[in-house]
C-alpha cells in the first residue's frame, strides 16, 4: 500500500486486533494484474491473478494510433515497455502536459498496432521488484480483445465468473486527440456480453465528465475514482475532499455506483475508520480502495518486516484493517497474498 495512503506514521497495530465486525469479505481486484509478480498490465499478470483467487482483474486502457485499445497504466510507455531500445521509434520522443503534468517519453496514440507489437514488456518497478525483471522482453502489450478472450478462456477452464474492472485513462485528453475511448469500449463490452449492472464489470475514471455521459448510455456500474488531494482532472475547481463529504457522494450517486478511494481516505492514521465509508454507504454507493501492496517499501512502519524494501511485509494486517471498516473492494498488487489473507479471515 502506499506509504501515504495509511498516513505517515500509524499507530495501528492495537486497532487492528479490534473484534472482527460481522462484514462480507471485500471484492479483490487484481490491480494492474497480479503486478507484484509479473509486469504489470500483460497477459502473463492478469492470468496470473485470476489462478490466484482474483474476483476482478483491472486494465487499464489507453489506445493506439488506429483506433484500438491496449492495456497500458499510462499512455507514456517508456517505463514499461522497450521503446527506448528501438532506434526507428527514437524521432516519436516527445514532450507533452497531460491533467497539468509534464511528460516526456512515447506514446501509445502516436503507435499502429502493428509497431507497437514490435515491443516488449518490462517491469516497471525494478528496483522494488527485482524478481520481476527476468520476464523483461518476454510478453507483448495486449490489447482489450485479448484480455476479453483471456477472461472468457479461463472462466471456462475454472467454472467461475471474472470480472473485468477496466479504467479510463486520460479520456478528456484523448477525446482532444480524436479518439473516444468510451466509445471504443462500449461495444467491445456489449458484444461480449456484459450489458447490465448484474455483470461483472465496473468502469472508473478519475475523470467526472465522462462517467456522467456513460451513464444514460449503459446499464453498468461506474465508478468515481478519488485520490486524498487533488481533484478531477476535468473539473477545475473541484476537490476530490469535497466529493466524498455526505452531499457530495449524494450528488455522485446520480452518476456512479461506486467510489475507488485512496486508503487514506478511509482509514485515519491512527487505523480508526473515517466517516466515508459510511456516508457513501448511506447514498446507495459503494467504496472500492487503492492499492494494497505488500513490499515493505510501500507498508506503514508498524507492518514492515525487516529493513530491506523489497521483501514482503504484514500484507495480512493491512487487509484486515481494510475488511474491518466496511470497504466494498480492495486492489491490490499481490493477489496471492490478499487471497491468503482472505481464506484465513476469521
Amino acid at each position: 500500500m502506499i506509504l501515504r495512503s495509511f498516513g505517515v506514521v500509524l499507530v495501528l497495530f492495537g486497532a487492528v486486533q479490534a473484534q472482527a465486525q460481522n462484514l462480507p469479505d471485500p471484492i479483490l481486484i487484481a490491480h494492474r494484474g497480479a503486478s507484484g509478480e509479473r509486469p504489470e498490465h500483460t497477459l502473463a499478470a492478469y492470468e496470473r491473478a485470476i489462478d490466484a483467487g482474483a474476483d476482478f482483474i483491472e486494465p487499464d486502457l489507453v489506445p493506439t494510433k488506429d483506433g484500438v485499445l491496449v492495456a497500458r497504466h499510462e499512455n507514456e510507455i517508456s517505463g514499461t515497455t522497450d521503446v527506448a531500445d528501438h532506434p526507428e521509434f527514437a524521432a516519436r520522443r516527445k514532450s507533452v502536459t497531460i491533467d497539468g503534468e509534464a511528460l516526456t517519453g512515447w506514446f501509445t496514440e502516436d503507435f499502429t498496432l502493428a509497431e507497437l507489437r514490435t515491443l516488449r514488456a518490462r517491469e516497471r518497478l525494478p528496483a522494488i521488484r527485482p524478481a520481476n525483471t527476468r520476464f523483461d522482453g518476454l510478453w507483448q502489450v495486449p490489447t482489450f480483445a485479448e484480455v476479453l478472450a483471456l477472461v472468457r478462456a479461463k472462466e471456462a477452464e475454472t467454472g467461475r465468473r471474472i470480472g473485468l474492472y477496466p479504467e479510463l485513462k486520460h479520456p478528456s485528453w484523448f477525446a482532444a486527440q480524436g479518439i473516444d475511448t468510451a466509445a471504443l469500449l462500449l461495444p467491445m463490452l456489449d458484444k461480449a456480453g456484459y450489458r447490465t449492472a448484474d455483470d461483472p464489470v465496473f468502469i472508473q475514471s478519475f475523470e467526472a465528465g465522462p462517467l456522467e455521459r456513460l451513464r444514460p448510455m449503459t446499464k453498468l456500474r461506474l465508478v468515481q475514482l478519488m485520490a486524498s488531494e487533488r481533484g478531477p482532472p476535468d473539473r477545475t475547481g473541484t476537490s476530490f475532499a469535497a466529493m466524498a463529504r455526505p452531499d457530495g457522494l449524494s450528488a455522485l450517486a446520480r452518476s456512479v455506483d461506486a467510489v475507488g478511494v485512496e486508503a487514506s481516505m478511509v482509514l485515519s492514521a491512527d487505523g480508526k475508520a473515517t466517516p466515508l465509508v459510511a456516508a457513501a454507504h448511506a447514498a446507495g454507493l459503494k467504496v472500492h480502495v487503492w492499492t494494497l501492496r505488500c513490499e515493505n517499501a510501500f507498508l506503514p512502519p508498524a507492518l514492515r518486516r525487516g529493513n530491506d524494501p523489497t521483501a514482503k511485509g504484514d500484507c495480512a494486517t493491512a487487509w484486515q484493517m481494510l475488511a474491518q471498516v466496511g470497504v466494498d473492494g480492495v486492489f491490490s498488487d499481490n493477489p496471492r497474498e490478499v487471497q491468503a489473507a482472505r481464506t484465513a479471515r476469521p
